[in-house]
């Protein structure tokens, strides 16, 4: 049991770091060009949202007994 609380919190704090880096893309305003084209900074809203959620989700999960 102790061994799945462990990996809800490390894949809760990768997510974390991903939305904290999506979040850093919207703030500074870096372009990302993936083959020609420019990718839009609503993908990386959805992503801040998505990985943020996820993230908050398995923090609260890993500590209910």
């Amino acid at each position: 049991m102790k061994s799945r609380v462990i990996i809800m919190r490390l894949a809760g704090t990768i997510f974390g770091m991903v939305a904290i880096l999506h979040l850093l893309r919207i703030l500074l305003g870096t372009e990302v060009i993936i083959d020609g084209l420019l990718l839009p900074f609503w993908v990386n809203w959805m992503g801040f949202f998505g990985t943020g959620v996820l993230s908050a989700g398995l923090w609260y999960f890993s500590g209910k007994n």
